[in-house]
């Protein structure tokens, strides 16, 4: 339990210095550090459903949309999809594709009384490479962490 303190006091510490609303920021090892250790904790893929089918996915992690693919308009029923899910007071890890969107959803969740958010940092493809493709220099996929492709 020491390296799941030592986790979150540092990703709560990144949060505070870059002013976020939320409980922390995480990078991808550290957050599957944590499913791995931590009881109750659970993993939200806010990736629109054609990502999730055409890009990848994490095995176990819950998708609910935060925008829909192809407009990417806000899903207004993000929130209410989110209670039916998970308790309120679970930590609650978001990831997308860079952690822009999960930034977003961790904001709208820890506004929406969700007690402990947390948003992982790169994301599931990270940033672009010099060919601008993703998936090769940062991100979830890159840190060679579990996830499938249907």
């Amino acid at each position: 339990m020491e390296k799941t303190t030592v986790i979150l006091e540092n990703a709560q510490q990144r949060a505070k210095e870059m002013g976020l609303p939320y409980s922390g920021v995480l990078f991808p090892a550290e957050a599957y550090t944590l499913l791995q250790v931590m009881p109750g904790i659970q993993l939200i893929d806010v990736r629109s459903k054609a990502e999730l089918d055409w890009v990848g996915r994490i095995p176990h992690a819950i998708g609910i949309e935060l925008r829909s693919y192809p407009d990417m308009q806000l899903n207004p029923d993000f929130l209410e999809q989110l209670s039916d899910q998970v308790d309120q007071t679970s930590p609650l890890m978001f990831l997308c594709r860079s952690g822009v969107r999960s930034s977003h959803a961790a904001t709208l969740a820890s506004q929406a009384n969700f007690t402990s958010c947390y948003n992982i940092l790169e994301g599931f493809e990270g940033e672009k490479d010099e060919k601008g493709h993703r998936g090769t220099v940062s991100g979830w996929k890159a840190a060679a962490l579990p996830w499938e492709q249907s």
